[in-house]
């Protein structure tokens, strides 16, 4: 199977900054895509930024500029880099990856993360 694990989240206040990072782990033939979402109370789930294995980034324009995403293949891991933080960033961040588990696969398949908290508050 696959795991994919958040860490880093918690409170800051607003200016602050945080660091995310996110581990896949399991049966994991290769990554395409990793990126990271997040849903704030009464939201839908919105993106934030992805990063491919070649290292294109795509970032909400709501963090752009604040936000720096960034990924280590070798070790199939993805970071956030949150400065400048905002009360409205205040969200469960969600990882996720597009993955293919076997040479085999044809399609790529995405999978989730559990989410971490992130509140930013005074």
């Amino acid at each position: 199977q696959v795991q994919l694990v958040e860490s880093g989240g918690g409170l800051a206040q607003p200016g602050g900054s945080l660091r995310l990072s996110c581990a896949a782990s399991g049966s994991i033939f290769s990554i395409r895509t990793m990126g990271w979402f997040r849903q704030a109370p009464g939201k839908q789930r919105e993106l934030v930024a992805t990063i491919t294995s070649g290292g294109s980034t795509n970032y909400a324009d709501s963090v752009k500029g604040r936000f720096t995403i960034s990924g280590d293949n070798a070790k199939n891991t993805v970071y956030l880099q949150m400065n400048s933080l905002k009360p409205e960033d205040t969200a469960v961040y969600y990882c996720n990856a597009d993955l293919r588990k076997t040479s085999y696969d044809d399609i790529y398949f995405r999978y989730w993360g559990q989410g971490t908290q992130v509140t930013v508050s005074s």
